[in-house]
């Protein structure tokens, strides 16, 4: 009965399955809708010079502002397709044909700890970009404004200086 339930046990495991397609799904529809956004942007670009837009418009604002939400998504989508990568490598199976194929180390996660590292190093790096996008949009009226602006470009070069030092650290 112990050796059943050990094997049941064991092939639980398998449901990570589920988790793992769902990831490289939810990673290939961000990879399509970012390139979609950078399609319109460009089309939106077109149309400005082409004399389609309102005179008014700022092509340069919105240019910047759809290209770095579509960088964002494309991070997103990495950030899944890293996290697929990972839990199938750690739960399900070793993917031979990295070693074959690629020859990379990037998607070759041993340890659950690699695989939080790989996604927090990506998520921190998300998250700049969704700063960036806010800093484009955000008007500064106060010196208290440039003051936090200030610290805030400060706070986020100090996380990645801390955080290219702790994986040069590690090797």
């Amino acid at each position: 009965m112990g050796k059943y339930f050990e094997r049941l046990l064991w092939n639980s495991r398998l449901f990570v399955i589920f988790a793992v397609v769902l990831s490289l799904l939810g990673s290939v529809a961000l990879f399509f809708v970012a390139s979609m956004d950078i399609f319109k942007a460009s089309m939106k670009t077109i149309s400005y010079y082409r004399g389609l837009l309102p005179p008014d418009a700022d092509i340069h604002e919105i240019l910047l502002s759809n290209i770095i939400m579509a960088v964002d998504l494309y991070l997103i989508a990495v950030v899944l397709l890293i996290f697929a990568f990972g839990l199938y490598e750690l739960f399900i199976s070793k993917i031979d044909i990295i070693e074959e194929e690629i020859g990379s180390k990037i998607l070759e996660i041993h340890t659950l700890d690699q695989l939080k590292d790989k996604l927090a190093k990506v998520i921190v790096m998300v998250l700049i970009v969704s700063f960036f996008n806010r800093v484009l949009h955000m008007e500064m009226s106060t010196s208290l404004d440039m003051l936090y602006f200030a610290i805030s470009i400060l706070a986020l070069a100090l996380g990645l200086y801390f955080l290219h030092k702790d994986s040069h650290g590690k090797h």
